[in-house]
């Protein structure tokens, strides 16, 4: 099936390794222009090359502004942006108690200000051209919250809100939000997470962590032209991990 995204203008955050990483493969792969980003300039053009990215950018999004002024080169570079996929690192472990406030600041910054200043950023051009899609990666907290993350938690949940809210003012110009909330993958973020493997797949139902490619290909089908009618959605991938509906 041809998605339409040849020659499309991506934009793929937190993509030298893992889900991003995965998820921008997939965009070069169905023929867009992508750019990547991550916070270490070496891995990020490693990644790159790797894939055959258009263009690789250091950039920390943990620090105020930082987002726009990436959303803002990757327009200068590539002449726009046509797909925004924002990806982020999960904020540290930690009960109420112990977190410090600025790991709260800095999660904040990072989850949430991040997906601020690039709707900021993109949407304009995305409205003049009558086409965006934009999806935010964030993660199974959002719905069912996991012990000790509780940064996540909290800042993840706020931005299914956000995600209904932003589709109903741009729907009309042709733009798309969506967030998707991957469960366990087998990504270095879970192994950070130091959880036994055995002990997670036994809570799946598909008895089995995801595969990364797997939500490359659901992101890469939200951002087709196939996916211009859902807008709003946040989907989980998860292997029948959540228990609510």
């Amino acid at each position: 099936m041809d998605f339409g995204l040849k020659g499309r203008r991506a934009l793929v955050m937190g993509a030298s390794s893992g889900l991003g990483y995965a998820i921008a493969e997939q965009l070069v792969k169905e023929g867009a222009r992508v750019a990547i980003c991550s916070r270490s300039e070496e891995r990020i053009r490693e990644a790159a090359k790797r894939m055959g990215a258009a263009l690789g950018v250091a950039a920390d999004t943990t620090k105020p502004g930082a987002t726009k002024g990436l959303v803002e080169k990757v327009v200068t570079e590539l002449g726009g942006v046509d797909v925004l996929v924002v990806n982020t690192g999960g904020p540290p472990k930690g009960g109420i108690e112990k977190i410090s406030a600025e790991q709260w600041q800095e999660g904040f910054q990072s989850l949430w200000m991040s997906v601020v200043e690039g709707l900021q950023a993109a949407l304009p051009g995305m409205k003049e051209r009558h086409w965006g899609r934009i999806i935010l990666v964030t993660s199974v907290a959002a719905r069912e919250a996991m012990s000790q993350l509780t940064i996540s938690n909290g800042l993840r949940a706020g931005l299914m809100g956000l995600v209904k809210t932003v589709s109903n003012e741009v729907a009309e110009h042709g733009v798309t939000i969506n967030g998707v909330q991957p469960g366990y993958h087998a990504t270095e973020r879970l192994r950070e997470l130091g959880v036994p493997e055995d002990k997670i797949t036994s809570a799946i139902p598909a008895r089995r962590l995801g595969k990364p490619e797997e939500l490359g290909a659901l992101v890469t089908f939200l951002a087709s032209e196939q996916a211009g009618y859902i807008t709003g959605q946040s989907i989980a991938i998860d292997g029948g991990w959540m228990r609510g509906f």
